[in-house]
């Protein structure tokens, strides 16, 4: 998303000097406007209401929004599409990394019933090597999800392709598509840890 405030709230998110309070600001500034765009398209229903001088025609959404966080960073999201769309229902996923075969293993799941027929928003901050939220849409599918975005700050090449690899059928908003990954799987430039960096704790 190329626009000039999203761009603006990117530089200021990346810089290292930028502490967690304004970081966790920023996040949930940056995740209103990508989640703005990924409503674009979402399906409405005509209605009339009555305003104090007459009829009006109207839209209402007309499908159940559902987001799921990928914890831990993903709650660091969470509030930017609240308070865009309060009466969304809430999910979420939690993962580790197994460090002998190095694949994500599931340690938390629970999705509302609306996942089945909704729109779901699966929130990350960073797609990195994209296993994460590629666990986070197999799980959501196996529950009888059909209709998934994702909405990360940053991601990269190698994240992107594993996802659409794994999800063709899901699109993916981000406010930049950095370079690449490093030897850590960190993204360069990326932010750095976002979950550190959202909730101050040690790098």
């Amino acid at each position: 998303m190329d626009h000039p405030c999203v761009q603006h709230k990117l530089a200021i998110i990346r810089d290292v000097e930028t502490g967690h309070k304004r970081f966790r600001e920023l996040a949930t500034e940056i995740t209103k406007f990508l989640c703005y765009e990924a409503l674009q398209n979402i399906p409405t229903k005509d209605i009339t209401v009555t305003t104090p001088v007459g009829e009006a025609k109207a839209r209402k959404i007309a499908t159940d929004l559902v987001v799921v966080p990928i914890l831990r960073a993903g709650v660091g999201m969470l509030d930017g599409i609240l308070e865009l769309v309060p009466t969304a229902r809430v999910g979420f996923v939690g993962l580790f990394r197994d460090e002998a075969t190095k694949q994500p293993m599931t340690y938390y799941e629970r999705f509302p019933p609306q996942i089945k027929g909704g729109t779901c928003f699966v929130v990350d901050p960073m797609v990195a090597t994209g296993g994460s939220t590629v666990a986070a849409l197999d799980l959501l599918k196996t529950n009888g999800a059909d209709n998934i975005v994702v909405i990360c700050i940053v991601t990269c090449p190698e994240g992107l392709a594993r996802v659409n690899e794994a999800h063709p059928d899901v699109a993916v908003y981000t406010a930049a598509i950095d370079e690449r990954l490093d030897e850590r799987k960190y993204i360069v430039p990326g932010l750095g840890d976002a979950g550190d960096r959202l909730f101050g704790t040690p790098h």
